[in-house]
């Protein structure tokens, strides 16, 4: 059974020759560059070279001897643009915290302030204010919040939305087309498509880490807060956000075609660690009727089945998920309170495709035993493996700390009981 036979399998709730495996083929499911340098050591690859594809995070681009040899049944079709509006092009030499040498986009503009932190600018553009830092001796960036006075009367959600999202350029759309055709002619992978327009409310785009000088309500705490206080003004954002990207799912459905298995629509965090973020009423008046909608145009226009990635506790929407239309939850962060692995597939499982919740990165594979680890995935994949409708991956990505014999022992475990005769 090939890889995309496998995953189309497991996506449709039918049970194929072993759990397909994801490593990289999306922002949420990936490795970051330093644990990813030991990891190829690890493995004695010696060829390729390190690229940080996504330098929000410092995720590592998965490279084709890497995905073989641990047996990765997915690959994601990416936008050639970074999260801070440059494109990933002219790859340039790049030295981590740690002496660990990758390459990074030409593009990439950064400065080292006199405390040892470092600074990137919106599009690379060193006239702008720096959007983002990442901390002396850290590992990814944080957004630097660029909240201007609030003047109430002149907060304009169309300017915002403008400012944050664009239509997809012909170029754009040439460069998706070539790249879904040569990954869907040439090999045998499974396709995931990195579109996240239904992200509306996405923390990590609210500061604006693309713009040179974003407008409007920016800071991720007063955002919360607007949803509330600010309701029409939050509302209207998100209504001209699916005008905008209905346009763009159109586009990116006719430059993709039916080669994709798997849609990434939304990346909006709904839970916390313990409880919901916002509270669930807020979410069907707000959210989901947008949500319904672009799943609707997805399943009525296209095979693909769409992706959901929010972190946390997510109990108390998960009907409200299934009746919007997602197919496919991540990262399944089973150790958020609530989130039983057995209560999740014994309740959800006819639902949803669990893709995520092998390894719990907070804490097992962190902190844990390589034995301890070995444990947790050989039972998760187990319990969610079941009948099919899992796709293993960690619960996020694999942070830059992670004890490499820990990480060995993930992959090794998973290797044994990714067969159903063992799962």
């Amino acid at each position: 059974m090939t890889s995309r036979e496998r995953v189309r399998m497991a996506i449709n709730h039918e049970q194929p020759d072993r759990v397909p495996l994801d490593l990289g083929s999306t922002q949420v499911t990936g490795i970051q560059a330093l644990i990813y340098s030991r990891l190829k050591e690890a493995l004695s690859i010696k060829s390729g070279e390190i690229r940080v594809f996504e330098p929000f995070q410092m995720l590592a681009e998965v490279e084709e001897e890497v995905r073989k040899t641990l047996g990765v049944d997915t690959v994601g079709i990416q936008f050639p643009q970074t999260m801070f509006g440059y494109p990933n092009t002219d790859w340039k030499p790049f030295t981590m915290f740690d002496g660990t040498e990758v390459l990074i986009s030409g593009c990439f503009e950064y400065d080292i302030l006199p405390n040892g932190d470092l600074v990137q600018y919106p599009g690379g553009d060193r006239n702008a204010p720096p959007s983002a830092r990442m901390p002396q001796g850290g590992y990814y960036f944080d957004n630097i919040i660029r909240q201007e006075p609030i003047d109430e009367a002149s907060l304009d959600p169309k300017e915002w939305v403008e400012q944050t999202y664009d239509l997809y350029s012909d170029e754009d759309l040439k460069f998706l087309e070539d790249t879904v055709k040569y990954y869907y002619d040439n090999t045998e992978y499974s396709l995931v498509g990195n579109f996240w327009g239904a992200g509306f409310g996405d923390i990590a785009f609210v500061p604006g880490p693309h713009i040179k000088r974003p407008k409007g309500i920016r800071d991720p705490e007063e955002w919360l807060i607007s949803l509330i206080t600010r309701k029409s003004y939050i509302q209207d954002i998100f209504n001209y956000q699916y005008e905008l990207q209905i346009k763009n799912l159109n586009m990116y459905r006719d430059a993709l075609g039916d080669r994709l298995d798997v849609i990434v629509m939304s990346g909006t965090d709904f839970g916390t660690q313990h409880a919901p973020f916002i509270a669930p009423d807020t979410y069907r008046e707000m959210f989901k009727p947008l949500h319904k909608d672009m799943n609707d145009w997805v399943h009525q226009h296209t095979p693909w089945k769409t992706f959901i990635h929010t972190c946390g506790s997510i109990i108390e929407f998960l009907d409200d998920f299934a009746e919007a239309g997602f197919d496919i939850l991540n990262p399944v962060q089973i150790s958020a309170s609530g989130m039983d692995p057995e209560f999740l597939k014994k309740n959800y499982g006819d639902k949803f495709v669990f893709w995520g919740g092998g390894v719990d990165t907070q804490k097992t594979l962190a902190f844990g035993s390589p034995d301890d680890v070995r444990r947790e995935v050989e039972e998760n994949t187990k319990i969610f493996g079941r009948d099919g409708g899992f796709v293993f991956n960690t619960i996020h990505n694999i942070q830059a700390t992670v004890p490499l014999e820990n990480l060995l022992a993930m992959f090794e475990s998973f290797s044994d009981k990714r067969s159903y005769n063992h799962a």
